[in-house]
């Protein structure tokens, strides 16, 4: 647990460096015990024995896909996301507006924009994008008898 909000610590100050410090490491800690892993379906990949990226996801919604960044671009973040798409039929997921990398990312994978907002209405008052995915209906193009 502590590993894992480790590495989402890393990767968002990396990656969002304008809110970097919004919440001290006890709280990252308490959140992922509270929250993440009582809500959330927790994967992760290692190197060794270490933790490199992990994904949480719950019915229709991924809550978390981090990636350290010195193993951002090896597919890490692919392999994450490829094991939320085989067991969910859609997801939904949040990113923020100006996070160009994160959305690159998810619209490689098939993630269509589906709302933009102010950012009003989360704790970082960053304005961010829902982002959905619908697994491709496997049906077309055959006959039903």
């Amino acid at each position: 647990m502590n590993t894992v909000a480790a590495v989402h610590r890393a990767s968002f100050d990396e990656r969002l460096p304008w809110l970097a410090g919004l919440h001290t490491p006890e709280e990252d800690r308490a959140y992922f015990r509270n929250v993440v892993f009582e809500e959330c379906e927790v994967w992760g990949t290692l190197e060794g024995s270490m933790l490199t990226g992990f994904i949480a996801f719950r019915a229709g919604w991924i809550d978390q896909l981090y990636v350290l960044p010195a193993y951002q671009g090896q597919g890490v973040g692919s392999a994450l996301l490829d094991v939320a798409q085989r067991r969910c039929s859609e997801l939904n997921l949040w990113t923020f507006q100006r996070n160009a990398i994160a959305r690159r990312f998810y619209e490689r994978h098939g993630f269509m924009a589906a709302e933009l907002t102010d950012g009003s209405r989360n704790e970082e008052r960053e304005p961010d994008i829902r982002y959905i995915w619908r697994r491709p209906d496997q049906s077309h193009g055959r006959g039903v008898i």
